[in-house]
Parts: C-alpha cells; structure tokens; sequence
C-alpha cells in the first residue's frame, strides 16, 4: 500500500497493491495499522457509506462541523469520478485551494480527507459505486456545504455544466465566503486518537 501526499499535504493519496491474475483480482482496500504507520496515529472509523450515482451526478461541496466533524477515506468500487477536496480552515496557508484526483474502479486509488476540508466528486462514467469511511457519525445539525461553482474556489468538474445533476440542497450552498468555517491548527484527524 503506497501513501502520498497530495500538493495540499494533509491530503493523503493512497494506492492499494492489486494482485491479479487471469481468475480476477485481490486487494486489500484498508489497512489500519499501514495508515497509522504512515500517519502517526490511529483513525477510528465508525460507519461506512456507499452511493450509487449515474454519469454528471455532482454531489459536494459537503462537510461536518464539529462535534461531529468527519475524516473521511473515499473509494470508488465500479466506474469514475473526479474527487475534490477543498481546505476550508480559515488562516491555513492553503485555504481555499483545492485537489481534484481521478478515482475509478480500475486504478484503486483512495484519498484521505482530514477534518477541515469539503468534499464533492462528480460522476465521469456511465455509472458509478461510491464507497467511504468516516470517523464521525452523521449529524444533521452539523451538516454544512459549500457552492459546486464558487468561483473564488474555481474548481473544473470537467462535465459541462447543463449536464450536472444535482440536489435540490446542493443548488443552494453558500459561497465560501458565507459559510461555516474551520479553524486552522485543529486537530485535522479526531478527538479520540491515541498514539499508534
């Protein structure tokens, strides 16, 4: 398993070793002792969740404010998707920047979204199974966005516009600006950690 760091770097890429061969194929799609080694510290993951989207499905900008902030691990298991994560804490050297990564079924490749950042991805195959781990139970109360198209963000979805599919809810995201922000220097990962 290969751990990364991406040009924001509290944003981990991770590349899981793929074994195949003629039968199919194995691979192991998380492994909490390699992620501790690598980070310092454990993560507790508490629920899993998985989406099924079809093709110009953009959900995001999306995150938890605390108590109920989230780390997340996303995957995707069948298709393709351009993953962002967007740093919201205000007075980081990065706020506002972005990383977007191609993640698919083919190339296995997760990334790790630490507390303090959005999140959105949006749908480049005909179909496509979505999977993640969290940290933090969902909380409604706690549920924040962000605007897809916050030009001060200037993100490219690559799907054209009038092709996006969005919620109802999603169409209605502050700008960066307005929303709920993080601090920086919070713990990026969770409250409960402990060292590995």
């Amino acid at each position: 398993m290969k751990f990364e760091r991406a040009t924001i770097p509290d944003l981990i890429i991770i590349e899981p070793k793929v074994h195949g061969d003629e039968r199919g194929y194995f691979v192991e799609t998380f492994r909490a002792d390699k992620l501790s080694e690598f980070l310092g510290y454990h993560l507790n993951f508490s629920q899993d969740n998985e989406s099924k989207s079809s093709y110009g499905v953009l959900r995001g900008l999306h995150y938890q404010l605390p108590p109920h902030a989230q780390t997340k691990l996303v995957r995707v298991i069948e298709g393709e998707v351009l993953d962002v994560a967007v740093d919201i804490r205000k007075g980081s050297p990065t706020f506002g920047q972005h990383i977007a990564v191609r993640l698919s079924g083919e190339n296995k490749r997760q990334l790790l979204i630490p507390r303090g950042f959005a999140h959105g991805f949006v749908v480049l195959s005909e179909t496509c199974t979505f999977a993640y781990k969290v940290d933090n139970y969902y909380s409604p109360e706690c549920d924040r966005g962000i605007a897809f198209d916050d030009p001060s963000i200037n993100i490219d979805w690559i799907v054209e516009r009038d092709k996006l599919q969005l919620s109802v809810k999603d169409t209605k995201q502050p700008l960066l600006a307005d929303a709920d922000l993080f601090a920086y220097g919070m713990d990026l990962y969770t409250p409960r950690k402990t060292r590995a």
